[in-house]
């Protein structure tokens, strides 16, 4: 018998999903999170995994988790001090960025600080034209002269991104040698080997990030490789991508730019693994945590990918999972503003001190304890039994907002939750309105510890028809982390007009890609099963300044078929801005593959089916919509398939809790969702 466990580390808490793979029964727990301590809530998890389920470490062969450590390290300003070796005349490529103003509605904002100081960017003489032949050579003499000056400045490691290296690489290479002649076993990183795109800006600051975050990340995952082999663990490790798959925890010590974001891919993958199980086509996830709410948009093909997203303040441009946060976590702290405005947020309790209803040491008012306030959270212990919530504190931790408000407590409370959903429904009207989406034809998929509570709100607000609330809400980013392929993306930027003269460079670039990706996945990832390509290219048409990615079948591919790809530029473009030019000179800048090796997908169970009425475990008084309201009770696990029962109700469960307010229909589906219909009568 064997084990694959997931693993999520969240703000508040760290998420474990278990999976026999004999019985294919799932298990799933939480422990507290130690952002002290990164690591250790892992270690900790296991611990309390042998002592609740009987599950040993020798009996896990698969490990997969998703971490928070590249992100913080950004956020926090607590990277590798990093110089810059750029080309001469482009010293100020970190500083000029693309030249826009943070946020369009305030004239005074400012670009971020870069994370490489202007003293620390040095020029060297070489030139390398676009279309990858040398116009200067490279002088060694300036490189060598640059390497002092970043010693003698402090730096820690350095970075080398040359003007058109994602063409050609050469001087780069060269300016490597030369660092790692001069500079034994010191950090050195080359932008066209960590993501080789196009635009100087793009390229520089995404090698900046992948450098910054490079030695936490391998310390962290060292150190986790090590504990896994002391405690028995079997498999080898792996970390959750940006893109939505896996890869080793051993590669993602030397390419971590590709897993900053994986905490929240792996949610979104969770999240489209159970929208396909309800046959659900269009579907907007939520997952809220204990700091942040974050949303996607599932359809047919799968979640949205993008480049561009936002890590902190600075945007990293290599393939992810497009998710947008669009508002506060449970434990985002409440406060009045000095013109006596009640805001909620950015700020977080965390795991430590946590919500003031924790008893963890925690004063402050958060969404949770508001929760507890209204009468949602204090019914059962929650996390596992690992906390027992204190309504009093939460009570007393809100009176001072209450009395500031001239308001009660009840009332205050519910002005908290009401905030949140109110920043939430903003970002979100803004995001699917830029998409043309319709959140009324969607269904909101919500989860994380406080997904479930606050989603029914939100899809309240938005008119949405539908709420889904998977079987393990709570634990749903570790059970993506669990599910996820093996996968990675290659990218060539080729710069060519598409016409025939490019068929033979085309097909020749495919080809190196296809063999390097197979390469990597069998070789580097020890993957021979089963595995499959997606094929695309970034066009536009001539004069265009930013092109779009185009999917493109393995046929248009393998038979050079380049009207083919024509007419499908042509349509993308049409689909995605009400026009195209079917006469337009069609250019291609770069070639993409991306490689996925399948992963095992666990077989849910069906729920056993419903013999009579649903009964709750007793009513209870609610603060809901302005008053007390006596709610039924329900408790996840005695729900069956084919349930169906009014709202208002609250639904607990060892992983979170769900509130569900006046005005929808709960029904338990055949795998146990639970599908919550607007406006449905029984």
């Amino acid at each position: 018998m064997g084990y694959r466990v997931g693993v999520d580390i969240g703000g508040s808490f760290t998420d474990f999903a278990i999976l026999n793979d004999d019985t294919s029964e799932m298990q799933t727990l939480k422990v507290f999170s130690r952002p002290d301590a990164p690591g250790e809530e892992v270690m900790s998890g296991l611990s309390e995994l042998k002592k609740r389920y009987e599950i040993e470490p020798q009996e896990i062969t698969y490990f997969t988790h998703g971490t928070t450590v590249g992100v913080n390290t950004v956020i926090q300003r607590k990277g590798l001090k990093l110089a810059l070796i750029t080309t001469r005349g482009f010293a100020d490529v970190l500083e000029i960025a693309r030249l826009r103003q943070p946020n369009m509605f305030d004239l005074l904002s400012k670009r971020p600080v870069p994370l490489i100081s202007r003293d620390l960017v040095f020029e060297v003489d070489e030139r390398v034209r676009a279309d990858g032949s040398t116009e200067a050579a490279l002088d060694e003499e300036s490189v060598r002269a640059a390497l002092r000056a970043a010693t003698e400045s402090g730096a820690e490691g350095i970075v080398i991104s040359l003007l058109h290296s994602y063409r050609n690489p050469v001087h780069e290479l060269e300016v490597k040698r030369l660092a790692e002649e001069a500079l034994p076993g010191f950090p050195i990183f080359r932008s066209s080997e960590i993501w080789p795109i196009i635009r100087e800006y793009e390229r520089t600051i995404t090698a900046t990030i992948g450098g910054y975050v490079q030695p936490r990340v391998e310390r962290y995952l060292s150190s986790l490789q090590s504990a896994l082999r002391s405690v028995g663990v079997q498999g080898v490790p792996h970390v959750t991508k940006s893109n939505g798959g896996v890869m080793t925890a051993e590669q993602g010590k030397s390419d971590c730019v590709q897993m900053i974001l994986s905490g929240t891919a792996a949610g979104v993958i969770g999240a489209d693994y159970v929208a396909k199980l309800c046959g659900i086509r269009e579907c907007m996830s939520l997952d809220i945590g204990g700091t942040s709410a974050d949303v996607a948009i599932i359809n047919e093909a799968g979640p949205q990918y993008g480049i561009g997203e936002y890590i902190g303040e600075f945007q990293i441009f290599i393939p992810s999972v497009s998710v947008t946060s669009i508002g506060d976590g449970g434990g985002s702290i409440a406060w009045v503003d000095n013109v006596g405005v009640l805001q909620v947020g950015p700020e977080s309790a965390g795991s430590t001190p946590g919500p003031a209803c924790f008893s963890r040491g925690g004063t402050r008012a958060t969404i949770t304890d508001a929760f507890a306030v209204c009468g949602v959270l204090g019914q059962l212990d929650i996390g596992y039994d690992a906390v027992s919530v204190d309504v009093e504190k939460a009570r007393v931790a809100i009176q001072p907002l209450a009395e500031a408000l001239s308001m009660t407590v009840e009332e205050t409370a519910e002005a908290i939750i009401k905030v949140a959903v109110s920043g939430m429904y903003t970002k979100i009207s803004g995001l699917v309105t830029r998409f043309g989406l319709d959140p009324r034809t969607m269904a909101l998929m919500a989860f994380g510890g406080a997904g479930p509570m606050l989603g029914g709100f939100l899809a309240r607000e938005l008119a949405m028809s539908e709420i889904v609330i998977p079987t393990v809400p709570g634990v749903l980013s570790a059970l993506g982390g669990l599910i996820a392929d093996i996968k990675n993306d290659f990218i060539k930027t080729v710069y060519l007009s598409l016409d025939q003269q490019a068929a033979d460079q085309i097909s020749s670039d495919f080809d190196e890609l296809r063999n390097a990706s197979l390469n990597w996945l069998r070789e580097q990832q020890d993957h021979e099963g089963e595995h499959s390509l997606i094929y695309s290219a970034d066009m536009r048409y001539q004069g265009q300044s930013f092109e779009i990615e185009v999917i493109l079948t393995e046929d248009m591919v393998r038979n050079a078929d380049l009207k083919a790809m024509t007419e499908a530029f042509h349509d993308a473009h049409l689909k995605m801005y009400g026009h195209s030019d079917r006469n337009g000179k069609v250019q291609v800048i770069s070639v993409r593959l991306v490689i996925s090796g399948v992963a095992a997908k666990p077989e849910l169970p069906r729920l056993a089916s419903a013999t009579e009425d649903a009964k709750p475990i007793r009513l209870i008084d609610v603060w809901l919509d302005g008053a007390f309201r006596r709610v039924p009770f329900y408790k996840r696990g005695d729900l069956r398939a084919g349930h169906k029962f009014s709202s208002p109700a609250v639904i607990s469960q060892d992983d979170c809790t769900t509130c569900v307010p006046v005005g929808f229909t709960i029904e338990v589906d055949e795998f146990g969702n639970l599908r919550v219909k607007r406006g449905v009568s029984l």
